[in-house]
């Protein structure tokens, strides 16, 4: 078939030499030579599920303060939490940490080149585990992430549901039977290239495109219409009711279980609307803030925020999962997202805090979202 022929190949690579976008985690075209594997891994980690353009400011921060994987297996969990923190699918970041902490371990500080190896990684799949062998050390493993399935039903003019098992088994076949012998990791880059800036979900450059010869979907027009669009689903919305509890400066927050959603990240006390439970110490003269919500893939949830301030003569000190903090101080701590917002409320000036006197730099860098190490 065309698609599994060298002019395939070669036409990609071709287009992807001249054409690659200048990211941080390839070699400049310029300067070719090998990548450093565990920069591909924090890259590739980072990407799962989340644009290049907002992963590209993480990512250099994370390899300013993680320059090796024995500087990322050695970290605090804490500190790697906050470096993520705004990028979402925390679970990613604490997998990355036990990947490395494995490789330190297991493998002498020095990622396996081979597939099979690597699966055998905390948080390490078969997309994953083939962009590190091809990518990082140019071996022969396929990969299939959302840009190279949309490139490959088109090329095939697959109508079918993508994500269905057999569907999938098929591309990942699909996947295997092209990929070359020579340059295997520029070819799956170019194929996620490819998918990413020019055979986009919409209004795909089809004119522009280095393999439209191959493509059987632009021969028989249904590019827009392929792959098949995922069948939507409900998303249910949980409530939560969050208290800003105050105490002169200072204010409560709450570490989170070390399982389930922002698994040990920190936030303001927070209880689910269904219950009739109230906050964990006695609060006086509790005012409603706001509501703030925040969407995930699978749900939706509203925060209804108040504030209060805290009974005469409580202390929380003596519980370890929570602290009291001056808003100043929420740069060391891992929040998520929606507490993020729930903070830059309470850096406003109608919150009674003087933000003048908050140290200029730790104020920015709440209400920019991502905090700098």
């Amino acid at each position: 078939m065309l698609l599994s022929s060298r002019d395939f190949s070669r036409r990609l690579l071709k287009w992807y030499d001249r054409c690659r976008r200048d990211l941080p985690w390839r070699c400049a075209a310029d300067r070719p030579g090998p990548l450093d594997p565990y920069r591909v891994l924090v890259s590739e980690t980072m990407l799962q599920q989340t644009q290049v353009a907002t992963v590209i400011p993480y990512y250099h921060r994370f390899l300013a303060r993680f320059p090796t994987i024995a500087d990322l297996a050695s970290a605090d969990e804490q500190d790697v939490l906050r470096l993520w923190q705004g990028l979402g699918y925390y679970s990613r970041a604490r997998n990355l940490q036990a990947a490395a902490r494995k490789v330190v371990s297991d493998y002498g500080g020095l990622l396996p080149a081979d597939r099979d190896e690597l699966l055998k990684l905390p948080g390490i799949g078969r997309y994953t585990a083939g962009a590190i062998s091809s990518i990082a050390f140019d071996r022969r493993a396929p990969i299939l992430d959302g840009n190279v399935t949309r490139v490959l039903c088109r090329l095939d003019n697959v109508a079918d549901e993508p994500r269905d098992q057999q569907t999938a088994k098929l591309l990942w076949q699909r996947a295997e039977e092209i990929l070359p012998s020579k340059r295997p990791g520029d070819f799956n880059s170019a194929m996620m290239e490819l998918g990413a800036t020019l055979c986009t979900p919409r209004n795909p450059q089809c004119l522009v495109c280095p393999v439209r010869a191959h493509c059987q979907a632009q021969a028989a027009g249904t590019q827009e219409k392929i792959p098949a669009p995922r069948k939507a689903r409900p998303t249910p919305l949980v409530r939560r009711r969050t208290y800003c509890i105050r105490r002169g400066d200072r204010w409560l927050i709450e570490q989170r279980p070390r399982r389930g959603r922002w698994a040990g990240m920190w936030q303001f006390l927070t209880i689910d609307c269904a219950s009739e439970s109230e906050p964990a110490i006695p609060i006086q003269s509790a005012v409603l803030l706001g509501t703030i919500t925040h969407a995930l893939t699978h749900r939706r949830y509203e925060f209804e925020v108040y504030v209060a301030h805290a009974a005469a003569k409580q202390d929380a000190t003596d519980n370890r999962a929570r602290r009291w903090v001056k808003l100043a101080e929420l740069a060391d701590y891992p929040l998520p997202r929606p507490h993020l917002k729930i903070a830059e409320m309470l850096l406003r000036p109608i919150c009674g805090e003087n933000t003048s006197s908050l140290p200029g730099q730790k104020a920015a860098k709440l209400r920019a979202g991502p905090l700098a190490p």
